[in-house]
């Protein structure tokens, strides 16, 4: 029976991590007003990018908010040290999450446990508030713990990198190759587009608080399909790279390690208006 569960489990991961390029990408759920926020209007063309020496020229507060990177599904904390110690080396103050059994349980304990991951930083800094960079699962994780836990009031930033807020058809294939119900993870079925998980999470007002909500998705991402999916309404600041930035190839772990991306990241988190840096290392 254990045998069988593993191998299940497996196969199912496997898929997950097959490029989904064949999947049909389907309209953004995000307004035409907040795909205009987030990327210049391909009808006129875009005004003069700031000066490099200008975009560099900022200092982070000594007093600003830690930051905490939220990792995904399968998500070790390894992974994400490299967008760590960027942030680091800019001045943050920054500590990463793993999630509980790397994700794969329910999402809503995952948001339990990370708020008392939150509450731990708040203490341990003084802060009032911290920002959070969320990748992949880590952004409904993080939301969830904002909308229903009371995140609200102890987030001041949010930036998503790939999180599947509207699920992601990668999850239903897992069905649909029968092999189940997300062979039996539930973190998978609570991403497939359409479960409760998903519909409680999405109902009623996306952007809840006084955060400052902002989403980073990209065309080459192999897992949130179709890309629009990884957007959130309800006032967020949707950014598309290619929108920006046509020729940068991102997958969806690249997301992590990406320049362009991070150039967006930095931006939110000082309060920056948007505009990328599409060649940055």
């Amino acid at each position: 029976m254990l045998l069988r569960t593993i191998l299940a489990a497996t196969a199912a991961l496997a898929v997950l991590l097959v490029p989904a390029t064949a999947v049909q990408a389907a309209p953004d759920r995000s307004t035409a007003a907040q795909t205009a926020a987030s990327a210049p209007s391909t009808a006129t063309a875009p005004a003069p990018a700031p000066d490099a020496a200008a975009e560099e020229a900022f200092s982070v507060a000594a007093n600003a908010n830690p930051v905490i990177v939220v990792g995904g599904l399968i998500g070790v904390s390894i992974a994400y040290e490299p967008i760590a110690a960027r942030l680091r080396a800019d001045g943050f103050r920054v500590s990463i999450y793993q999630l509980p059994g790397l994700g794969f349980g329910d999402i809503r304990e995952s948001a339990k446990a990370f708020k008392r991951y939150v509450d731990q930083i708040r203490a341990n800094t003084g802060a009032a508030k911290v920002d959070i960079v969320a990748h992949s699962e880590g952004g409904l994780v993080s939301r969830w713990y904002v909308k229903f836990l009371g995140g609200a009031d102890a987030v001041g930033r949010y930036v998503s990198l790939g999180s599947p807020q509207q699920g992601t058809y990668v999850a239903n294939i897992v069905n649909f190759v029968g092999l189940g119900s997300c062979a039996g993870i539930v973190a998978c079925q609570q991403m497939s587009i359409g479960s409760d998980f998903l519909a409680n999470l999405n109902g009623g007002d996306d952007t809840p608080g006084a955060v400052r909500w902002t989403t980073v998705r990209t065309w080459q991402d192999e897992l949130v399909r179709p890309v629009g999916n990884a957007s959130l309404a309800d006032g967020a600041t949707n950014v598309l790279i290619q929108g920006w930035c046509p020729l940068r190839v991102v997958g969806h772990l690249g997301l992590v390690l990406d320049g362009t991306t991070y150039t967006v990241v930095r931006q939110v988190l000082t309060d920056r208006a948007i505009w990328p840096n599409c060649f940055a290392l």
